[in-house]
């Protein structure tokens, strides 16, 4: 197409925004206008809840650039509480109103960008619309809430939903001395994550007071003069069809249960939408029409790992897009080339992050996968305050890497970046063993717990020592290689214990019959022990993660 004169972007915040800003530096001619339902054009959303828990102290350090800012350095013009109500794609017309005069006006344009994001969703339960129940997406949603906490003197609230915003308005509300429940309808928090790798965050909420209901819904919302009554229910502990019901008095309730696009625009005007509900769009971020283009939330995003199509509402991928659409309107050789979903997420002190897919995504796909879990230290043990990250490595049979995911206090976000590369790169386990990384005693080691994870792997695929998993059936014998005194501590039921350092010279005390399922705290004496085993004629293998992997998927069944 030749070079668009008028480019009109719908909504601000990273995709919109970031177009805005890209479309300047590639046109100094082009007339870019930015229209937005808010007062705000680009704001930090993900920073939300920690001004609500007053981390973050004043309102302006939310604002990542303010119109003055647009119109002064990249000559675009804002128009904020302003609403595009209609699209003419006929004419190429979009009929825009004003919010706080109501006098509509027609635009006409020769691109147009839809980055209109995506609402939070609010159930149809009865009692929803109590004053008292908030979503925070907006900064005027934050300031709502801060409101209420401070003039009802708020010290218990319900927090519905236990992804990344009920995560971490949980973490804000008891810094504010407000107590929490969080309600989650699943088993376990973060569906990003596999049940298992879930459970140091149960304990870590637990530890600091929360009252956690994991497989618990809301059934109905009940006014209390300010305050609201959470009716809730839960599968029957004695196991009949009855479900539990229960109901908690709170001071305000914050729903967290997640985000829909907002698609009616684009609805309204014949835009083509995904089976998931949001834009469907190509490798440009073109719509079906070839003058209209979609970026951020609103739009389904190709999954580099399970191919399929998905919704993933991160400001990363947002702002990558607002980029590749603006590239693709002047007519630039660009694509967007998928999403991973690589975050992370503070809680408490921990942090969990993951890319790629987990188990349940695979298993859906009928992908074939296998793992491996590791604990290592985030830094060399004999540095002081080496603390342990849990670490779980998804990898298809040829080794390519197809997701991860960790729990811990330090280094985390670190290990998760570099896996994360390597799989948007298509590197492989082995890869991943040989890739070299920056070490000092208080930084990692020098084969890091990435360089571990991978060897492990690599182990596992080429038969040196192979693993087994906690939550699959054992008819083998169980060796636990640990010392006595750990042993007597605790350790899985029917397993018979020869230390390491013994097995050489009571190898004729193993069933010459059977295979060997090898386990040891964490896995590496495991290891030694599977080598030693295998070479010896044995069919070993490790179980991968040793006993503090048991006892995380003994916590879950327990849930």
């Amino acid at each position: 197409m030749d070079e668009p004169r008028r480019i009109l972007i719908v909504g601000g915040v990273a995709g919109g925004a970031s177009c805005a800003a890209r479309l300047r530096r590639l046109s100094e001619t082009a007339h870019i206008q930015v229209f937005d339902r808010g007062p705000h054009v680009s704001f930090a959303n993900c920073g939300l809840p920690y001004y609500v828990g007053d981390v973050i102290h004043n309102e302006q350090d939310l604002l990542v650039a303010t119109p003055e800012l647009f119109t002064d350095r990249f000559a675009i013009d804002i128009h904020c509480r302003t609403e595009v109500v209609a699209i003419d794609r006929h004419r190429k017309v979009a009929t825009v109103r004003n919010l706080e005069t109501g006098l509509e006006r027609d635009e006409p344009y020769d691109a147009l960008v839809l980055a209109t994001g995506a609402a939070a969703i609010r159930p149809d339960l009865p009692g929803i619309d109590h004053p008292g129940i908030f979503a925070v997406r907006t900064i005027p949603d934050s300031q709502r809430l801060r409101g209420w906490l401070e003039d009802k003197s708020a010290r218990h609230a319900v927090v519905v939903g236990g992804g990344f915003i009920g995560l971490e308005m949980t973490e804000n509300l008891i810094r504010r001395g407000v107590s929490v429940t969080l309600i989650e309808r699943l088993p376990h928090l973060m569906p990003a994550l596999d049940a298992e790798m879930a459970t140091p965050l149960h304990c870590r909420l637990r530890e600091e007071g929360v009252d956690l209901r994991l497989q618990a819904s809301v059934t109905s919302f009940e006014a209390d003069g300010d305050r609201v009554i959470v009716h809730t229910e839960s599968p029957n502990q004695s196991g009949t069809d009855q479900a539990d019901t229960d109901h908690i008095t709170a001071d305000l309730v914050v729903l967290g249960i997640g985000v829909r696009p907002e698609t009616a625009l684009a609805r309204s005007c014949g835009l083509e939408l995904g089976e998931l509900g949001g834009l469907r769009v190509d490798e440009q971020l073109r719509t079906n029409d070839a003058s209209i283009w979609a970026v951020g939330d609103v739009v389904e995003n190709h999954h580099i790992v399970t191919g399929r199509w998905c919704l993933m509402p991160l400001a990363g991928p947002a702002n990558r897009q607002g980029r590749v659409a603006a590239d693709s309107i002047f007519g630039r050789p660009t694509k967007f080339r998928g999403v991973q979903g690589t975050s992370v997420c503070g809680l408490f002190g921990m942090t969990v992050a993951t890319t790629g897919a987990n188990e349940g995504m695979l298993q859906a796909c009928d992908m074939p996968y296998q793992k491996i879990y590791l604990h290592p230290g985030h830094h060399v043990g004999y540095y002081p305050g080496s603390r342990p990250i849990d670490l779980k490595l998804l990898f298809a049979p040829d080794g390519r890497l197809l997701g991860a995911q960790a729990v811990g206090w330090e280094g985390v976000d670190k290990r998760i970046d570099v896996i994360a590369t390597a799989l948007k790169a298509g590197l492989t386990v082995y890869d991943l063993e040989e890739v070299e990384l920056c070490y000092a005693p208080q930084f990692g080691a020098a084969k890091d717990p990435v360089n571990i994870a991978a060897m492990i792997a690599a182990n596992a695929l080429r038969d040196d020592a192979p693993v087994r998993f906690w939550n699959e059936p054992l008819d083998d014998v169980l060796l636990d290689v640990r010392d006595p005194d750990e042993f007597e501590a605790g350790h899985v039921p029917g397993a018979i214990n020869i230390p390491l350092h013994q097995l050489r010279e009571r190898l004729q005390e193993l069933p010459q019959t059977q295979s060997v399922s090898v386990y040891c705290l964490v896995g590496q004496r495991a290891y030694y022990a599977t080598r030693l085993l295998r070479l010896n004629g044995v069919d070993a293998r490790n179980m991968t993660g040793g006993y503090k992997t048991f006892l995380q998927f003994q916590e879950t069944c327990a849930e």
